[in-house]
C-alpha cells in the first residue's frame, strides 16, 4: 500500500526498497558541523524560475542575486544544468573565485531522500523526479559541492538564521501560499524528524470533517487556508450571489480572482472578503494552537504570499492563538510576519550547505 511521505505525498516505492528512517536535525554548532568558509551560493528551484544568489552565511549579505526560467519541460537533465550554468553567472556577478565558495545550498518543492541526495517526487514537476540523483548531478555539472533541503524547511533556517526568528532558540515558520508549509527550529537546531518529514504545518488537521487535502486527508489547514482555497470562497460568493466588491473587481471573470484581489476588496471595507480572510485566519490559528501545546515556539513566523494581507490575517491567527492556548503562557509567544520575503529559502539553503557540504560533498 503506499504511504504517507513529507508534504503528504504518496510514497509507491516498494517497501523493501525503503531503508529504515532516523530522526534528524542539524546542528549549529560551527565547530564541528561548519565548513569554515561562509560564502555559499542557494538555489531556490521553483516550478517557474530558478533564483540563485551568493550568500554570506555569518551575516546574511546577499551578492550576485540573479534568476532564470526552470523550462522544467525539457527534464530535469537540462534544468540542473541550467542550476550549475546560473551558479557560475551569481559567482562572476559577485566578483568571486571558485575556491571563494564552499559549496551550492539547493532548496527543492518536494519529497527528498537527504541521505542519498535523491529527489523522490516533485508534484510540480514535469516527470515528479523520481529519484533523481540531483545533489550528485549538479555538483559534478558546477564543480561545488552540494547539499540538498526541502524549500520550506530552507525557508524556516533562513527566517530563522537572518529573519524574524533571529534570536531565539525554537520557531516554528508557516508559509502561506498555493500551498502551506512549514518548518521547525527546536533548540536552536533545524529539526527534521523521520525522513525529513517534521514541520509539514499545513497538513495539521484542524477539522475531523472537514474538506478534503490535496495530502489525501481532512480538514488540514491547507484545505481552508491555502491561497487556492481563499479564492475558491471568494467565487463561491460571487456565484451565490452575495453583495460583495469581488464580483465588481473580477469583472464578472471567476479566474481574476485571487487572494490579492480578495485583499484588496477587504481593504476597501468589504464585509465579505474580511470574512474570508478571517476564516482563514482563524483555521491557521487553530493549528498554531495545537502547535505550540505541543512544542511551545518561541515565535510563530507568517511568510508566504498571502501573508502579505499583513494584519488582515495576522490579527484573526493572533486572537485565535490566544484563545485556544490555554495551560501554555501564551504571552511568551509571539507571532510575527517573515521578514526575508523570497530570499528565505535561498538564504537558509546556503546555511544548510555550510552545515552540511562536508559529509554531502
Amino acid at each position: 500500500m503506499p504511504q504517507l511521505c513529507p508534504r503528504g505525498f504518496l510514497d509507491f516505492r516498494p517497501r523493501a526498497n525503503i531503508r529504515p528512517l532516523v530522526e534528524q536535525t542539524c546542528s549549529n554548532d560551527i565547530a564541528e558541523h561548519m565548513t569554515a568558509k561562509p560564502l555559499f551560493i542557494g538555489i531556490d528551484l521553483g516550478g517557474t524560475n530558478i533564483k540563485a544568489a551568493l550568500v554570506n552565511t555569518d551575516t546574511g549579505a546577499i551578492t550576485g542575486m540573479t534568476s532564470t526560467p526552470t523550462h522544467a519541460q525539457e527534464g530535469h537533465d537540462a534544468v540542473i544544468a541550467r542550476m550549475a550554468e546560473l551558479a557560475h553567472t551569481v559567482m562572476r556577478q559577485a566578483g568571486r573565485q571558485k575556491d571563494d565558495i564552499g559549496g551550492i545550498g539547493l532548496g527543492i518543492p518536494g519529497l527528498l531522500d537527504l541521505e542519498h541526495g535523491l529527489t523522490l517526487f516533485l508534484p510540480n514537476l514535469p516527470g515528479q523526479w523520481r529519484s533523481v540523483p540531483v545533489r550528485a548531478e549538479l555538483a559534478q555539472a558546477s564543480g561545488w559541492p552540494v547539499a540538498i533541503i526541502n524549500d520550506a524547511r530552507a525557508a524556516t533556517l533562513g527566517e530563522w538564521k537572518f529573519g524574524a526568528g533571529r534570536g531565539v532558540e525554537s520557531c516554528a515558520l508557516l508559509t502561506l501560499g498555493t500551498g502551506i508549509g512549514g518548518g521547525l527550529v527546536i533548540k536552536g537546531e533545524l529539526y527534521l524528524g523521520i525522513g525529513g518529514a517534521a514541520g509539514e504545518l499545513g497538513h495539521v488537521s484542524v477539522d475531523f470533517n472537514g474538506p478534503r487535502c490535496n495530502c489525501g486527508s481532512r480538514g488540514c489547514i491547507e484545505a481552508f487556508a491555502s491561497g487556492p482555497a481563499m479564492a475558491a470562497a471568494g467565487m463561491r460568493a460571487v456565484v451565490q450571489g452575495a453583495t460583495t466588491k469581488i464580483t465588481e473587481m473580477c469583472a464578472g471573470d471567476l479566474n481574476l480572482i485571487t487572494p490579492e484581489l480578495i485583499c484588496q476588496a477587504a481593504l476597501a471595507g468589504d464585509e465579505v472578503a474580511r470574512e474570508i480572510y478571517e476564516f482563514a485566519g482563524k483555521a491557521i490559528g487553530y493549528g498554531i494552537a495545537n502547535v505550540v501545546m505541543a512544542l511551545t515556539p518561541r515565535r510563530i513566523i507568517i511568510g508566504g504570499g498571502v501573508a502579505a494581507a499583513g494584519d488582515l490575517i495576522l490579527e484573526p491567527i493572533r486572537r485565535t492563538v490566544r484563545e485556544r492556548v490555554r495551560v501554555a503562557d501564551k504571552d511568551a509567544i509571539e507571532i510575527l510576519p517573515a521578514t526575508l520575503g523570497n530570499n528565505a529559502g535561498l538564504m537558509g539553503a546556503a546555511v544548510w550547505a555550510r552545515q552540511n557540504v562536508p559529509e554531502c560533498g
